[in-house]
């Protein structure tokens, strides 16, 4: 028998009992391991919620913008009519607007309602066939129309401002649910590294432990 067998020298049986028992709680437990399975399950349910979150934050963008989408649409269209009735879009297209109000039922029924008012308070007067009631015919078309241009942009304007508002609306929850999925990106990202480091810092600590055990058995032996 080898003179170094553990039978030979009982101590030796002592010292590797210790030593057994130090490197068997350090890695034969699993605390560590669970430890480090927990923290990654941790950062992973916390992912998960911020991805839900940021899937709700767009997904309630995505409804006000289609809510807020027909008085965008409308004011955008009013915008373009004002622009044509003062010539930004060019002669034929203001052109092309004044003829409609021109010939508009409006325009007709407003005319109508006039002249009569004009010829019968001259036929009251005895001045329908005066210089006077023929200037008033003739001025009275062209005042229509400038007043039924006043106020088609007027019209158009209200039109618009709504338009604007709703356009001014969603580049406000735009830039809200901008930031909120920013911070829930964020700490999605936290949670992750939090994960990450923590698993690192479970096998740091396995590693610096294996190290005291190196030790520990020198002392042991020598």
């Amino acid at each position: 028998m080898s003179p170094w067998s553990r039978k030979a020298h009982p101590h030796l049986n002592y010292k590797h009992d210790i030593i057994g028992d130090i490197v068997g709680g350090i890695f034969g437990g699993s605390g560590a391991d669970e430890q480090a399975a927990a923290a990654s399950q941790a950062a992973a349910v916390q992912a998960q919620a911020s991805e839900a979150g940021i899937a709700e934050q767009r997904r309630q963008f995505d409804k006000i913008v289609q809510l807020m989408s027909p008085y965008v649409t409308a004011g955008t269209g009013s915008l373009a009519a004002q622009q044509g009735l003062i010539g930004l879009q060019g002669p034929e297209q203001q052109a092309q607007l004044i003829a409609s109000l021109a010939g508009s039922p409006q325009m007709a029924e407003y005319t109508r309602q006039g002249e009569n008012a004009i010829l019968q308070n001259a036929s009251a007067t005895g001045g329908l066939r005066g210089g006077n009631t023929q200037a008033a015919l003739a001025q009275f078309r062209p005042q229509l129309l400038n007043q039924l241009i006043e106020q088609q942009y007027g019209k158009l304007s209200g039109m618009t401002q709504i338009g604007q508002a709703a356009a001014a609306g969603q580049a406000a929850q735009g830039m809200a649910s901008g930031s909120n999925i920013a911070n829930l990106l964020a700490q999605q990202g936290a949670a992750q590294a939090g994960g990450i480091l923590a698993a690192g810092n479970q096998q740091a600590n396995q590693f610096g432990s294996a190290m005291k055990i190196g030790s520990t058995i020198a002392g042991f032996f020598f």
